[in-house]
């Protein structure tokens, strides 16, 4: 219901702007460090991810680990996950038919794997 609440109330600004288009908006509505990087194809594709790559966030609601699970991918590799502490109002958002994108929004070289890609989530309008 809250996030209904801040869809309708964004729509709401961004309509009354002349500028706007509803096919160009998009607002970001998460950044997180993307989850499970070390244990799928992060590092063996690490040398080709580029800042600013599209991402495709695939719903996992029978995942046995997390009802909220929402796998992330690129170029149709599984890089990880969104992480758990911080999924919860993005899979209500997939699960109400929202559309959502998602961005390579940073890279480092780091030696914490949870602190290598970090990953921005828009809500499209």
């Amino acid at each position: 219901m809250r996030s209904r609440l801040i869809k309708f109330l964004l729509m709401l600004a961004i309509f009354a702007s002349p500028i706007a288009h509803a096919d160009a908006v998009r607002i970001l509505v998460q950044s997180s460090p993307l989850a499970g990087f070390k244990y799928y194809a992060g590092e063996a594709l690490w040398r080709e991810l580029r800042e600013g790559d599209a991402l495709t966030l695939i719903r996992e609601p029978g995942n046995t680990h997390d009802a909220n699970a929402i796998r992330v991918e690129w170029h149709g590799q599984k890089l990880g996950y969104l992480p758990r502490a911080q999924n919860q109002a993005v899979s209500s958002a997939m699960d109400a038919g929202e559309r959502v994108d998602a961005r390579i929004a940073k890279l480092r070289e780091h030696r914490n794997p949870w602190q290598r890609l970090l990953v921005d989530v828009f809500l499209l309008l």
